[in-house]
């Protein structure tokens, strides 16, 4: 132990940077420490000498008993005759006896903790860290939170690597169905919008040897468990989706419906916050090759039909059910519409993402009318134009409003 100051800030290596870590141990400044019968004439020079110096630890048999405030000091140090009364008295006339002590495995959630717990005399005067008692420096607060933010914006990056990922993932398991929806129906448009970076919207297009199965899908919420739904969804499509069950869209959502209760165990009367009710609203088509004939079934979502003679559109309204939820009888369902299509009829399939969204002066949802209307003054036109105006004209409607959901469409023409 170091009988003066001096003999101490000789013998102290200089400051290094801050290493950010787990612990304490990694933020640990060396730092002079001084004996309890060092003067306050000797703390005073010893301020004077290093004016980064904040405040100087008081160590006794290797173990801290106390810790000088720099500020404190000096402020009570220039007072009128406290000089001359105490200059050649110890230090601990000033010492601070009950400072902020920290192991150096003190986690960094722990210490932020305990600083915060402790007050603003930790933010001013740091913190001393030992091990097994014995002092080994000093910390600064700042260093924590600075070292806390590092961590935090660790998280968030790998977090949002994962989400982006997770809308690679997305576009991947659908790329097929977009290859097939580009071969066997050239007139058509897709709009996938997700909310925030993936989706909770997601479609599956499937060709079988006598026509096409086209399924647009919207699942409980949006984000990353609404994205999270999709790809279970789609996993309990894949293992629905065959040459029969494609013909019978009715049939096949009642089977995905059963597939997921049962997976999920979500079964009627267990809606509550202990167990899980999720699902999914649907439309599916199925297209036969030549035929121009359709069969559609919906759960809780309908077709927008607009035969090139027809002044309006037809709505087929799907069944008010949804796929997989709890309060959803296991012996659901889904009723099948079969219709013949003239040639140049035009399909279109929704989410309510575009129907909900608000906007306008008066903050209403943009609604099917608006949704219909843009499409009939566009009904010439080609189906990717048509996707175009549509989106333009309903961010426009949205205007400073925030997204509400994932916004998603699916057109074709015959």
């Amino acid at each position: 132990m170091h009988s003066t100051v001096a003999a101490v800030l000789a013998a102290a290596a200089p400051d290094r940077p801050v290493v950010y870590s787990d612990t304490a141990r990694d933020l640990i400044i060396e730092t002079p420490s001084i004996a309890p019968d060092v003067t306050n004439l000797e703390v005073f020079r010893a301020f004077k000498a290093d004016l980064a110096l904040a405040s100087l630890p008081v160590v006794e048999d290797g173990r801290p008993v106390g810790l000088i405030n720099r500020h404190i000091f000096m402020e009570e140090f220039a007072r009128p005759f406290v000089r001359e009364l105490y200059q050649n008295k110890s230090c601990i006339a000033f010492m601070d006896k009950h400072p902020l002590v920290v192991e150096a495995d003190t986690t960094m959630q722990a210490l932020s903790s305990t600083i915060l717990e402790f007050g603003e005399k930790a933010l001013s005067d740091g913190f001393i860290v030992t091990v097994e008692g014995h002092f080994r420096g000093m910390g600064r607060a700042q260093d924590v939170l600075a070292a806390i933010s590092r961590m935090q914006e660790e998280k968030s990056r790998i977090v949002m690597e994962s989400i982006d990922y997770g809308r690679v993932i997305q576009r991947s398991i659908s790329r097929a169905s977009r290859e097939t929806l580009a071969a066997c129906l050239p007139e058509h448009f897709l709009l996938w919008e997700p909310r925030d970076t993936v989706s909770g919207d997601l479609y599956h297009v499937r060709e079988f040897d006598d026509g096409i199965l086209v399924i647009l899908f919207d699942c409980t919420g949006h984000g990353v468990p609404g994205a999270f739904m999709t790809l279970i969804m789609s996993a309990f499509m894949q293992g629905a989706i065959n040459a029969d069950s494609a013909r019978d869209p009715g049939g096949l959502l009642a089977d995905i419906h059963r597939r997921v209760k049962t997976a999920m165990s979500q079964h009627e009367g267990d809606v509550d916050d202990h167990h899980a009710d999720d699902g999914m609203d649907a439309a599916v088509c199925w297209i036969e090759h030549g035929a121009r004939r359709m069969t559609f079934a919906g759960a809780h979502m309908s077709a927008f039909v607009l035969a090139p003679t027809d002044e309006d559109f037809a709505i087929i309204d799907g069944d008010r059910e949804g796929v997989g939820y709890a309060s959803v009888s296991m012996a659901q369902r889904w009723t099948n519409h079969c219709m013949e299509l003239a040639p140049g009829t035009a399909v279109y399939l929704f989410t309510d993402g575009i129907f909900d969204q608000l906007g306008g002066d008066k903050r209403i949802a943009f609604g099917k009318r608006r949704t219909r209307k843009c499409l009939l003054r566009l009904r010439d036109a080609d189906m990717k134009m048509q996707a175009r105006a549509l989106m333009a004209e309903l961010l426009e409607y949205q205007g400073e409003e925030p997204r509400k959901d994932d916004v998603s469409a699916l057109g074709f023409r015959f």
